[in-house]
Formats: C-alpha cells, sequence, structure tokens
C-alpha cells in the first residue's frame, strides 16, 4: 500500500524589513503644492494629505547641498528637468541592492539558502538583482532564483505562495524571500490633484523572510486570489521615457468595499474563513480609504489593521515591500488565525492564510 506523501507545512521563520534614512514626505508635499499652483486645488490637497494616515515616506535619493531635497531646485527632480527612465535605472540598479541588503541583516545569520525570490516592480536590471544578491551574500552558485517583476503590491503575496509551493515540494529547502521597492525613483512632472494623490502615498523600502519547513513562526497556509470584474484600468503602470507612471484610480476603495460586500468574493478574498474569528490582519497598507473599505466591509474591529495602519504612517505605500513589513509586526504578535490580503494592478488581489506554529 502506497501511502501519500503529507506536504511539508512552510512556515516564516524570520522576517524583518529596512528603509533608507532619508524622509521624503514633506518635501513631497510642499513640491506637490507648488505645482498645485491656485488656492482651490491647494486646499483639496492639504486635506486629503492631511487626511492619508501617512507621517513618513523614506526615500534612497540623499539630501542635497545645504540638505535640499531631491525635489528641490538642485535635486534629482529640480523643475524642468524630470530625468529620463534610463537615469532612475541606473539608480535602481546600485541602490536597490544596498537597500534588500540592509533588511537581510535583519534575518540574522542567514545559514543555509538553497532557494532565493525576489519581487521587485519599480525596477529593471540585468543582471537581475537576485543574481546580485546571491554574489553579495556569498551564496553558492547553485542556489535556485526565481525573479518576480512588475506585479505591483500584492507581489509580496506571490514571492511567498511562490516559496511556499518549494518548501512544500522540496521539504529540505530553506528559502530566501526580498521584496525591494524604489517608488520614490518614479516621481512625475503631474500638476493634477488626483495623480500628486497618488504619489503622497509611495515610498521605499525592502523586506526579507525565511521560508522553510522546521522551526517557530508564521505558517504559510492555503492561498487564494480573485480578480474584480471590469477594473483592469483602477490600477497600473505605464514604462514611460521619464520613469514609470503609476495610475491609481479613486474608485479603488469604493470597488473592494462592493466587492468584500458580495458574500462569494468575501469568501473569495479571506479565504473562506470568518472574518470574526481572525486575531491577525495582514492588510496591504496601500492607503487609508483601502483599508477603511476594508475594515467596515468586513465589520472588524477599529483596531483589527492597527499593524497596516502603524505601517502605513510610519513608512506610507512600499508597494510589494509594505506587506513584508505588517507581517514583520505580526510575527512579533503571534496571531493564531491570520489572514494576509494585498490588491494590485488588475484590479486584482492576492492572499493566504497564516497561523502560528511552534
Amino acid at each position: 500500500m502506497i501511502v501519500p506523501r503529507v506536504p511539508a507545512l512552510a512556515r516564516i521563520t524570520a522576517i524583518g524589513g529596512a528603509v533608507p534614512d532619508h524622509d521624503i514626505h514633506q518635501a513631497f508635499i510642499g513640491w506637490a503644492r507648488a505645482r498645485l499652483g491656485h488656492r482651490r486645488g491647494t486646499a483639496i490637497f492639504d486635506r486629503m494629505a492631511g487626511r492619508a494616515g501617512i507621517d513618513h515616506r523614506w526615500s534612497v535619493f540623499p539630501l542635497g547641498p545645504g540638505g535640499a531635497s531631491p525635489v528641490g531646485e538642485a535635486g534629482f527632480y529640480a523643475d524642468g528637468q524630470m530625468p529620463p527612465t534610463s537615469q532612475r535605472m541606473a539608480i535602481y540598479a546600485e541602490a536597490a541592492p544596498r537597500l534588500a541588503l540592509l533588511a537581510i541583516a535583519k534575518l540574522g545569520e542567514l545559514g543555509r539558502i538553497s532557494h532565493i525570490v525576489v519581487a521587485s516592480c519599480t525596477g529593471f536590471t540585468a543582471p537581475g538583482i537576485d543574481q546580485i544578491l546571491c554574489e553579495r551574500l556569498g551564496l553558492s552558485d547553485g542556489v535556485e532564483r526565481v525573479l518576480i517583476g512588475f506585479m505591483g503590491c500584492y507581489a509580496a503575496v506571490t514571492a511567498l505562495k511562490t516559496a511556499r509551493h518549494i518548501v512544500r515540494s522540496e521539504p529540505d529547502a530553506r528559502v530566501l524571500v526580498v521584496t525591494v521597492e524604489l517608488s520614490t525613483l518614479h516621481l512625475q512632472p503631474a500638476t493634477d490633484i488626483e495623480p500628486l494623490l497618488a504619489m503622497l502615498q509611495f515610498g521605499d523600502g525592502a523586506g526579507a523572510a525565511i521560508v522553510e519547513a522546521g522551526g517557530e513562526g508564521l505558517t504559510l497556509e492555503a492561498p487564494f486570489a480573485a480578480t474584480l470584474p471590469d477594473s483592469e484600468g483602477l490600477i497600473a503602470w505605464a514604462v514611460g521615457d521619464t520613469g514609470f507612471a503609476m495610475h491609481l484610480s479613486g474608485e479603488v476603495p469604493g470597488r473592494i468595499a462592493t466587492a468584500l460586500s458580495d458574500p462569494k468574493t468575501r469568501a473569495a478574498l479571506t479565504g473562506g474563513v470568518d472574518p470574526q474569528v481572525i486575531d491577525g490582519w495582514a492588510i496591504h497598507a496601500g492607503g487609508r480609504s483601502i483599508l477603511d473599505a476594508v475594515e467596515t466591509s468586513l465589520a472588524l474591529d477599529p483596531d483589527a489593521l492597527a499593524d497596516s495602519r502603524g505601517v502605513l504612517a510610519d513608512f506610507g505605500n512600499m508597494s510589494s515591500s509594505t506587506l513584508m513589513f505588517v507581517l514583520a509586526r505580526l510575527f512579533m504578535r503571534r496571531p493564531q488565525r491570520g489572514v494576509a490580503l494585498a490588491f494590485g494592478p488588475g484590479l486584482a488581489a492576492e492572499g493566504f492564510r497564516f497561523g502560528w506554529t511552534r
């Protein structure tokens, strides 16, 4: 009689994140207000910025002469001198590995690594970030590599799900998962309030985690995915001559609320778990209105999304790295039943259930 093999239970046994040391949030607000150039638009922008729930956003750009911001007169984004994509990608190739290594350092002694999965949607370079990290970490030439690109804010879910699949098929695997996003590379010369408010959300950050079959940590359980109908134009990235232009429609929170109000879609986006039994919510902090939509639609307690709101306040939306920061906070709390959920281009949603195991 052949006994079916039970797949290994993958779990996150270490997780951490890192940001650069330059807080760009207030400098951006001043730059954006100047671009609006009229009293009514500035008043609306000020009100929305004040309600955004963001206190800090961090950038890989260093301070300029005399402490000038990169969005100041002498900065990288000096008015009338918006740099081409080639210059932005040159910075990405240097800064992204550095920031990723800072996040990896938060994991402590790496030990044996069999696979590396890297997610990033804010830059391209070849050799890729996966190869650069392997070389700088001194990993074996035999380490298997996966690079996930341009999936946006839910790419961390895809990276962790990929690591889970690896561990379930190879129980001895020890997977290093890395997300690194340099969103501030893609400032656009907008003068309309909607794109300026979209750019107000984003900052730079990197996350790292170890996924393996043994040890204490957050279990990676059943994944799920859904694409909301007739929503493909609500979130989009476009590669242009002056960086990547993000389109983030103001309709996104309402569309998410509508979806979560539908019992069938709600079941799909929560892994079929009753929201009231969840004690750990890792919701991608894409913006205060998105978190409000999730909280209201699922009838959650006011403090249920405290970890997500805390990450938003301290770092802004770091695209795929944001969820890693939320999971890092939950890792310290050891929830028994959790749901991770992120939204991105499509409008698509990706997530998984998780818990804690010893």
